[in-house]
Parts: structure tokens; sequence; C-alpha cells
């Protein structure tokens, strides 16, 4: 019953979004907007020219008439295939637009405020604050600065699943429109109304705020440069006509340079463009400009984190290791100690696995507890009987206990066997003497070294970034299957990284999601920010991903090729089906004065009028029938330059020379004896 009911409900979303296209296209027939797409807008003023030129009597009433309806319905398809991509932009803008309907806000005075005054989300200011309980709607864009709350995003991301938002941490960020469903929290605004993320997202879903892209304004130069050729062709052949006495008719006049020209790509070329933006956001990444969907089919280095991206982030204590002279019983004991004030995944992780191996948990009395600090990497307790026990990083416990690792063989040894298993050691020392080492396991991402190995096929270096030491970070890199590393990296590596790359001629993406990222993601040519990180990492990438997953700056790219791979397949058909129109006009035009040209005749056509209905038939057809492929994409499958040329000829180039020929032959069987009626 539910699917026949959503099969329902999809039905009629297509049939709105059908007769919603078909009215734009003809709203688009409105010179100030046919003047966008130069070509069409030539076959525009040669369907309103055969018409007046059928009404003065240069051609038979039931020729020239069916001539401007076929043009006629060329820029109308043309307009079509640009004004449904445009649609099912708006119908995608729809959803998030109810996200933000009829919102208020608890504004404070100052954290302390604990009333506030309610009024319309849209008066909100940059840096107000403003206080969000369970249940309420986030009014607006901003951080959040204090307290932590389970929010549902689906408003946004379509994900059911609640994340959590935490201040003084990378998920900080909240999006106006998404609903707290525990906690309480106060955010600092940081996007006015009008200017929020979701009045952004929506401004480039529905298309207003689309630019061109590089290659788009390049490839519409070309076919500027081709139509405006053929027309100083075209209107020279009266001339030479007169000089050959021959009479040339201007109705076949513009139908040859209809099918000179290239409309099938001239008509395309808008909805493709469009159409990556729209695949982009089906894979939940708001992309600020189409652009940066262009530019990822070029990327060629990828930057990435190893926590969350390579890895699942979650690392885990799986073993206890105690040095010799001490029981193991004595080092879990000290590391449980040392973990009871670590609030961190990984000190939780501690105590679960010493419990899991049957020790017994005992809080000291009296003791001082020192938690987990980034800055010392070091966590642990002072006991009231005057010992100190410490559990941190090999470098911070040989400066606690003021050795030197050299003078440590054993040590040394343990902490070398952790590392070179991709582990991350964890050294517990009490007063000045070294315990034993704890192993923090971090698994690799189920498929990643596939992802890697499939970016490899195309070209694309992978370089992984990571904190770790460097026999960590080279043991994770051999698993995950990354082309090189980076060990020990602080957030200034990254950009030096990136600049290198750059000075290199290569182009760079890279994922963040802190506001120490933000500098890298500013500086990559493809910056992805997490959705669930910080403004500066949303406002200084060129795309936010809103499902916060760093794998997805893999699907961003094959997003980008399957663009680029698409705009240029297509511009090749549209070439190459452009010959045998050729060899359908141009006997047509110059056969009756010239009867050798009818060697040129090698569809063997009923007649110079069924010639010339065919060739225009088929140029109109053709346009719809590849809407389909324009809105989709072609596949994209991994490959090196040389290999998708050769496949992009033979399939569309080849394929567009041979279509048209079986196509026009077969448009003319049809349509001969009706023209002789």
């Amino acid at each position: 019953m539910n699917h026949s009911k959503q099969s329902s409900q999809n039905s009629i979303a297509s049939t709105l979004l059908q007769s919603e296209a078909w009215k734009n296209a003809f709203i688009k027939l409105l010179p100030q907007h046919v003047m966008k797409n130069p070509v069409m807008a030539i076959v525009w003023l040669g369907t309103i020219i055969t018409l007046l030129s059928t009404l003065m009597g240069y051609a038979s009433l039931v020729f020239g008439l069916l001539v401007t309806l076929v043009l006629f319905i060329t820029v109308l398809f043309a307009n079509y295939a640009e004004a449904v991509a445009e649609a099912k932009g708006r119908g995608q803008a729809s959803s998030l637009r109810q996200a933000r309907q009829n919102l208020t806000a608890r504004r404070l005075s100052s954290q302390n405020d604990a009333e506030g005054t309610q009024i319309p989300a849209t008066s909100l200011k940059m840096n107000d604050l403003i206080e969000v309980r369970t249940g309420e709607l986030i009014p607006a864009d901003g951080e959040i600065i204090q307290g932590f709350a389970t929010i549902n995003e689906a408003a946004v991301t379509g994900e059911s699943a609640p994340v959590l938002r935490e201040a003084g941490t990378d998920k900080s960020g909240v999006i106006g429109g998404t609903k707290v469903l525990t906690d309480r929290i106060i955010v600092q605004v940081t996007a006015e109304s009008g200017n929020s993320f979701l009045d952004r997202m929506i401004a480039l879903v529905e298309g207003s705020n689309r630019q061109k892209t590089p290659n788009e304004i390049a490839l519409g130069i070309l076919l500027t440069v081709m139509t405006v050729t053929f027309i100083v062709v075209v209107v020279s052949l009266p001339f030479i006509g007169h000089f050959l006495h021959i009479s040339i008719n201007p109705i076949v006049l513009v139908a040859l340079l209809v099918c000179l020209i290239p409309t099938t790509i001239g008509g395309l070329l808008p909805a493709i463009g469009i159409a990556g933006m729209n695949r982009a956001l089906k894979a939940n990444v708001i992309a600020k400009s189409g652009k940066a969907v262009e530019v990822a089919g070029d990327v060629d280095v990828l930057l990435l984190d190893k926590t969350g991206t390579i890895t699942y982030g979650d690392r885990q204590a799986t073993a206890f290791y105690p040095v010799t002279g001490v029981t193991e019983s004595e080092l879990r004991q000290a590391a449980v100690l040392t973990s009871l004030a670590d609030p961190t995944p990984e000190g939780k992780s501690v105590v679960a696995l010493a419990k899991d191996q049957g020790e017994r948990i005992i809080e000291p009395t009296q003791a001082e507890f020192i938690a987990f600090n980034a800055a010392t990497r070091i966590s642990g307790v002072n006991l009231s009987d005057g010992h100190q026990i410490r559990k941190g990083a090999l470098d911070a416990i040989l400066k606690f206990t003021s050795q030197h690792i050299d003078h440590h063989a054993e040590l040394k040894t343990r902490v070398e066997q952790v590392a070179s298993k991709g582990a991350t050691p964890l050294v517990v020392a009490k007063d000045q003497n070294i315990l034993g080492v704890i192993e923090l396991s971090d698994i690799i991402k189920q498929g990643i070294k596939e992802k890697f190995a499939r970016l490899r096929e195309m070209g694309i270096k992978t370089v992984m970034v990571t904190g770790d030491n460097p026999l960590t970070a080279a043991a994770i890199a051999a698993e995950a299957g990354v082309d090189d590393y980076i060990a020990e990296a602080k957030p200034e590596d990254k950009l030096s990284c990136i600049r290198t790359e750059q000075n290199k001629g290569h182009l760079v993406a890279m994922v963040g999601d802190g506001t120490n990222d933000a500098p890298a993601l500013a500086q990559a040519d493809i910056g992805l920010a997490m959705n669930s990180g910080t403004q500066a990492a949303k406002e200084a990438g060129n795309m936010v991903d809103l499902d916060s997953d760093p794998t997805k700056l893999l699907s961003v790219v094959e997003i980008g090729k399957q663009q680029l791979i698409t705009r240029g397949a297509l511009t090749t058909f549209s070439l190459a089906n452009d010959v045998s129109k050729y060899f359908a006009i141009l006997p047509a035009l110059f056969v009756a004065a010239i009867p050798q040209m009818h060697v040129l005749n090698v569809m063997q056509l009923g007649s110079s009028e069924s010639a010339i209905l065919s060739a225009l038939i088929f140029n109109a057809i053709i346009i719809p029938m590849l809407i389909p492929i324009a809105l989709r994409g072609v596949k994209f499958k991994p490959s090196t330059s040389t290999q998708l040329l050769r496949r992009n000829m033979l399939i569309y180039g080849v394929g567009g020379v041979v279509l048209p020929f079986v196509a026009i032959k077969a448009i003319d069987l049809l349509i001969s004896p009706l023209l002789s009626l």
C-alpha cells in the first residue's frame, strides 16, 4: 500500500514538473531569454524569416509552414531541455524552503540571561545570542557557544539519524531550520535573514545564481564563432548563385544554416551545466558554483585526513603491554586510574578493556585527577599517598619521567611494534618508572582501499595527512593504499602541502571541518567543508557536504568528471551528426541547377523538399532524445585520457555520424508519400 502511495506521489510530482517545464519553455521564447543562447537565437530568427518567406510566396504553403513548424519545435525542445533541468532544481529547493518558514527566536541579552525575548527569526542580527531548547527549531545559522545537543537535520540533509553538536569543538556549527531533540544550547548567530545557508542553497539549486564554468564559456564562444562563420557562408551563397544563374530559396537557406550550426549541443549546453549542480545536490553536496563541480573533474591530488576519512576515527584500546618487572594487572590498574578523568573515547575504551579483562575499578579517594589536555597530550592522577601516575604520548611521558628513549630499549621496541601495526601507542608511567604501553587501534574504513585504487586509475594522487608518528602513519598508509602521507602534521602543514602541489601545476582538493582548516580549504582548488563543522570552514570551502562524510570527496571528483565527459560526449555527437545533414541539404540546394550534385545524395532521398524536412525533423527530435543523457550524465568509468578519447570518438563520434544517416532516411520514407499528395 505504501509503495503504491509513493508511486502515485512520484507520478504526480513528475506530471507537475513536466507541466512547469513546458510552461517555462514557452516563456523562454521571449527575446530577453532567447538572446542568452546565440545558437538557438539564430534558429528562432530563422523560424520568423521562414514564416515571412512562406507568406510572401517563396515556397508552397504546405512546405513553408512545415519547415516553420519544425524550426519552432527545435527552439521549443531546446528551451524545454533547460527548463526541465531548472524545474528539477526548483523542486529540490521547495523542500529546503519549508525548513525556514515561520521561525521565531529566543534572543538573549547575555549568556546569563535566563528568560530572553521572543522575536521573529527574520529580526535576528549578526552575533545575536539565542537560546534553543528541546523540541525547538533553530531559527538561524550559528555557532554553539554553550552546551551540546542532538539535532535532527533531516530538513536539510534528508537523513533521519540525529547528530551531536557541541560548543568548543569542530562540530559546533548549526543550521537554521533544523530541530534540537535533546538538551539546551546557546547559539551565536553567524548569518542574517536572507543570507543564511538555506537561502544560499535555495538560490544555487534554483539556478538563479548559477554562473557558467570556464569550459562552458569556452565552448559557448566556439559555438558562437562557428555560428557566425556559417552565417557568413550562407549569406554569401545567393551572391555565388547569382553568378551561376542559380536562384536559391530563402527557406532552403535558413534550413541549410540551421543544419550547419551546432544546434544540438547549443540547445543542450545550459541543461548540462544545471544538471551537474543538481547531481551534486542529489549526493547531498552543495556546490557554491558550477565551476566548483567542473574543477573537481580536473583534480589530480587529493589531501585527506586520516581520522574520520580513511579510518573510522574512534580509536579503541585493544591490548596492554607491560615492560619487564611489571605485571599486566599493575599496568591495567595504573591505566584505569589515569583514564577516569579522561573524557575522550580513547580514555573510556581503556577503562572498558580493563573491565573486560577482569580488572576491578575502584576510584581512589582524595585524589587529584588531571584531565587529558591536547596541548600536553597527557592525563593522569596524583594519589593521596604522593604517587603520580600518567598516561599519554611517548614524548610527553618521557618528558614527565625525565628519561630518553635510547635508554629504554624495551619501551622503544614495544612502541615500534604497536606503531608498525598501524595502531597508536600510549605509554603509562608511575612516578619516574615506565610501566608499559597501551595499544589503540583505529579501523580502516571498509572499501576505502578500492576507492583509492579507483582514483589511481583516474590519475589522481592521494595524500594522507595525520598527526600520528611516522611508523603509525606508514602502516595506515600501506593498509589503506594511499600514494603518499604526511606524518605528525600540524594545520599549517596542510596549507604548505597544498601550495607545494599547486606550484607543481596540480589541482588540489581537500576536506576539513575545523576553523584551523579554513586557510587550507580556501587555498585548495576544491575545498569540501563538512556541514557539521564550523562556520569558518563552510565559508572557506567552495563545497559543503550535508552528510558530513569526508569520503564524499571521492564522489565529488566522479561527479565533476562525469560533468566534463557528458559535455564532451554530447559536443562530439552534435558536431558528428552535422555531417549527415550536409549530405541531405546540399544536394537539395543545388541539384536542380547542377545535376552533378546528385552524386552527393548518398541516402537517395525522395525529393529536395523531403530531404530538407527530414534533416530538420531529425535536427529537432534529437534534442529531446538526448535530454535524459544531459540530465543523468554519461556513465563514468575510470580510465586514462587516451582510453576516454577513444571511447568517446567510437560511441559519440562514429555513432553521431551513422545514426543520422539511418534516421534521416527513415524519416524521408515516412514523409515523402505525404508530400506527394
